[in-house]
């Protein structure tokens, strides 16, 4: 199972950015997927969450309101559109998929099963 994620870059304060995961060696439609960052000498924290379906998605309040999950399962990719970004949005972003077998929600824990790399996302003021 490989999770790649990219888009990142630089960007400042108020700008917008789309970050991309693409996975492979999966069947994509079986697994949650979800978006998680970690700023340096902080834990990785969650930051959003959908479901197999798409249908249900999860936000950590930080990001509500300025960012959006999404995911297109012909091409087994996620996506995280980022708008009004702050400093404090600077961080590396992991993606991760989540195996699920009856539930339609969204996850938040961190018991995800399959890691991406990381992206970095930089928000300057």
């Amino acid at each position: 199972v490989q999770l790649q994620a990219s888009g990142g870059g630089l960007v400042q304060a108020g700008g917008s950015l789309r970050l991309s995961c693409a996975a492979s060696g999966l069947t994509f439609t079986y697994y949650a997927l979800g978006w998680f960052r970690q700023a340096p000498g902080k834990e990785r924290e969650f930051v959003a969450g959908i479901s197999r379906s798409g249908g249900s998605t999860d936000y950590a309040d930080s990001v509500k309101g300025r960012f959006a999950i999404s995911r297109a399962n012909a091409k087994k990719t996620v996506y995280l559109d980022m708008n009004s970004l702050k400093p404090e949005d600077t961080a590396v972003y992991y993606c991760a998929a989540k195996r699920v077998i009856l539930s339609t929600g969204a996850f938040s824990s961190h018991d995800y099963d399959h890691w991406g790399q990381g992206t970095q996302v930089t928000v300057s003021s």
